[in-house]
Order: C-alpha cells, then sequence, then structure tokens
C-alpha cells in the first residue's frame, strides 16, 4: 500500500487547514503529517530541508512494498495527497502536460505568498499555535 509522509507548515492557516481536510478523510492512514516547525523536526527528518520544505511543499512516498521512497514537490503532493485518500480527482488536470507548467508556476507563486493571501481569505497572516488534530 502506498503511504505519504506530507511535511507542512504548520504557521500557515491555509496549510493547516487543507492538511486537516486530508486528516479527515485518512481513513487508511495512507498519509502521515509532519509540521516542519516543530522543534525536533531536523532530528527526525535530517534528509528533509526544512528550508526547501517551507519553500516548496514536500512529500515522501514509500512504494507499495515500502521498499522505495521518492521525494515529491509542491502539486505533485498535493494532487497524490488527495488521490491517496480518494477525493479531488480533479486535480489530475493540474499534472496534465501543458497544464503542469502554468500550475506549478501559480503554486510557486502561492507559496512565496501564502502568509499574504492566508490574510486577504482568512484574517490571519500566521497562526501560532496552529493544530490539525
Amino acid at each position: 500500500m502506498e503511504k505519504m509522509i506530507i511535511f507542512y507548515d504548520g504557521s500557515c492557516p491555509l496549510c493547516v487547514a487543507e492538511m486537516k481536510q486530508l486528516r479527515q478523510l485518512n481513513e487508511h492512514q495512507k498519509l502521515q503529517f509532519e509540521d516542519i516547525l516543530v522543534p525536533d523536526f531536523n532530528q527526525r527528518f535530517p534528509d528533509i530541508s526544512k528550508e526547501e520544505a517551507s519553500a516548496v511543499l514536500h512529500g515522501l512516498l514509500s512504494s507499495k512494498t515500502g521498499a522505495e521512497q521518492q521525494l515529491l514537490l509542491g502539486l505533485d503532493v498535493t494532487y497524490k495527497a488527495w488521490n491517496l485518500v480518494g477525493k479531488k480527482r480533479w486535480l489530475k488536470i493540474l499534472r496534465l502536460p501543458v497544464i503542469r507548467t502554468v500550475a506549478d508556476k501559480a503554486y510557486l507563486f502561492f507559496a512565496r505568498n501564502r502568509y499574504r493571501i492566508s490574510y486577504l481569505l482568512t484574517g490571519k497572516s500566521r497562526c501560532n499555535s496552529c493544530s490539525i488534530d
């Protein structure tokens, strides 16, 4: 069974909101959620750069056998996460060759500006005690 660890920004209200939705749908425990801002993150995941994971969403996908792991980035993580919980199948269109380039650029814009976008949409740019539990 494929499983994925999602490394998300626990201070971003929009990021946390999406992780909450995914957690609620994670009935088969195919997703594991890791906040990159917890104090022991670097010790637990030394191969994942906190700075890089802050710039672009990271996911570590385990193969069906669990023998291999693949690093996914950005919208590839989003698409795979929603696919693993069986929802938002329409996201597949964002991975089509022509659309992928534009979608990835739009995602990078969002990632760079997520705190400002969060403020515009939620009234909070950051949260100190966001939790997906």
